[in-house]
């Protein structure tokens, strides 16, 4: 089996990536892609019924868009088949080799260089857009393309807009109400895996192909949503291009959106109304939890669930090493120096060009220069040790970083302070038993903040963290506010009994009620990430799943995406 990682480096080395990409693509399509045709053979004519009741039910638009991402034309493509059988009226959109820059395109896939001069096209779009028109063609609903939703001046102005507007303006572009700029640049910076474009060869290149494609996308999906009459929106993650593109034009023509992820725990999504999950959890209203009936069962569930992510045992996204040391004895002599008997500080870092869009709540402009400003000021707290644990992700994630934050960090104390240690992503010691060892722990975005709390341990949030305004931690509002919090450690103990438990019950409602379980996915333990696991339509129909349930309500009629799961 072709692996994604050999893949990356096979299409970076051969002259033949086309006829590469195509070969991966078919090696994987008769083992993962969902069997439509066998299903609806096996009762065409409940399929044919449900087709023909959906013409007048709420319309939906499945803005797949990228077509060759690994998940998304199989969960959409099983969104649809559930959806249609609940009177839903369902379209999918594409992107028909249109767009000069996107989410599947990244520097370890193609070069600056290479993706300037031929765009996407070269390598990915001929087999992303078959792959998808492969897995929905047997449902025979609506496919739109991008291509024939722009018209011939729209085309004109965007050449025109990216040739004159100021580089240094593109990040602040806005038309409509529309941030086209902000995720021209989550999209360039992601390109590049970087939280900067500074000193980037081609960066300014590449951003204004971000740019262009930005400004396609909004211009297609506004008149796709306006012509079809679309009442409701359902698009993967709703950041990046072009899918931040999707979410934002979907919300400034006040057409309902609902945004989707693959969750940590296995056979399991998040899905939330109006925006990215990013934002919606951290500020999600804190009565949709904290009211539920807490008991002595639900505690030893949510606890026993959180012990089991030291090895990542129930979820399909785990980032830690599975063989992590965790006996503080054998980590101390892998710190040279470090004394655990003395007050820790832990710090957690997150992978630095993830997801850089804008959070009013953050302390401070970017997670880097919150780094370098907090070991500047514990070089003057010798009373204390900070331990730093940089995100494993930055090099087992998906997308590898291209600006370490070691890289960052020795850049600018070439000698670290004797107080202050650094565990590199890749070594192999436990980040739950370092931070169990901390008088508290210092995080920026993390959802490793949602156990610690649940835990007891103090957590102090200088960024966007979905912790945050949940009555558990203690939340920095500014740089100076971050430092006057900082003036007040070490604690005299850990959280009190009383903010422990709203802890875990928060912690209950992240991981069992948003992290909805749909029985009929199953993991396939490799891209794509999971599979449909159903032999006839009947498998799909209400009643037979309750998480998806949940969710087609959700996007049907509005209702909260929440998983009674106290109640199973």
């Amino acid at each position: 089996m072709i692996g994604r990682s050999v893949l990356k480096s096979v299409i970076q080395k051969s002259t033949h990536a086309q006829r590469l990409y195509r070969l991966y693509k078919r090696r994987f399509q008769n083992q993962y892609y969902p069997q439509w045709q066998k299903i609806i053979d096996a009762e065409p004519t409940t399929w044919k019924e449900a087709k023909t009741q959906a013409k007048n039910g709420p319309r939906i638009l499945l803005a797949t868009s990228a077509g060759g991402h690994p998940s998304s034309a199989i969960m959409d493509s099983f969104l649809a088949a559930a959806l249609t059988l609940r009177g839903g009226h369902v379209s999918f959109l594409l992107c028909d080799s249109f767009l000069p820059a996107c989410q599947m395109v990244e520097i370890a896939l193609m070069r600056p260089a290479t993706m300037i001069r031929t765009g996407p096209q070269s390598y990915f779009c001929r087999g992303c857009y078959e792959r998808a028109g492969t897995i929905y063609d047997p449902l025979e609903l609506p496919i739109l393309k991008y291509s024939e939703h722009v018209s011939a001046e729209e085309l004109r102005e965007t050449e025109h807009l990216v040739s004159t507007t100021p580089l240094d303006d593109i990040e602040s572009y806005v038309i409509d109400g529309v941030a086209v700029g902000e995720h021209a640049m989550a999209g360039a910076l992601r390109y590049f895996a970087r939280s900067t474009l500074e000193d980037l060869p081609h960066a300014e290149e590449v951003l204004k192909s971000y740019f262009k494609a930005a400004l396609l996308t909004v211009y297609a999906v506004t008149h796709i949503i306006r012509t079809y009459r679309i009442d409701t929106v359902c698009v993967n993650h709703g950041i990046y291009v072009p899918h931040g593109l999707v979410a934002e034009v979907a919300r400034s023509i006040n057409c309902r959106l609902v945004a989707w992820n693959v969750a940590y725990r296995k056979r399991s999504f998040i899905f939330s109304h109006g925006e990215t999950y990013h934002h919606t959890l951290m500020t999600e209203p804190v009565s949709e939890w904290e009211g539920m009936h807490w008991s002595e069962k639900k505690e030893i569930e949510i606890l026993d669930y959180l012990r089991s992510r030291r090895r990542g045992g129930r979820d399909w996204i785990v980032f830690q090493a599975k063989n992590a040391q965790d006996d503080l004895t054998e980590i101390a002599k892998d710190i040279p120096g470090i004394d655990f008997s003395r007050p820790c500080i832990g710090m957690l870092t997150n992978v630095a060009w993830d997801a850089q869009l804008h959070y009013p709540a953050n302390a401070f402009p970017n997670m880097i220069d919150w780094v370098i400003k907090t070991i500047d000021y514990f070089r003057t707290r010798t009373d204390l040790q900070l331990i730093i644990r940089v995100h494993p992700a930055e090099i087992s994630g998906d997308i590898k970083s291209n600006q370490p934050i070691l890289n960052e960090i020795y850049h600018t104390f070439p000698n670290l302070p004797s107080n202050i240690f650094v565990i590199p992503p890749d070594q192999a010691i436990s980040t739950y038993a370092i931070t169990e060892a901390c008088n508290a722990v210092i995080i920026y975005g993390t959802k490793t903040g949602v156990e610690l709390t649940s835990l007891g341990i103090p957590v102090i949030v200088a960024g966007e963290a979905w912790i945050r305004n949940k009555g558990v931690t203690t939340d920095a509002e500014s740089e100076e506010h971050y430092y006057q919090i900082l003036d007040q450690l070490p604690h005299s103990s850990r959280m009190s009994e009383k903010t422990t438990t709203r802890a875990r019950k928060y912690a209950y409602h992240f991981f069992f009620r948003r992290m909805i379980p749909v029985s009929q996915m199953e993991s396939t333990g490799r891209e794509p990430q999971f599979r449909i696991n159903c032999k006839t339509l009947s498998d799909l129909m209400p009643g037979r799943s309750k998480g998806l349930d949940v969710i087609c309500e959700g996007i049907l009629t509005g209702s909260p995406f929440v998983y009674p799961s106290e109640t199973y």
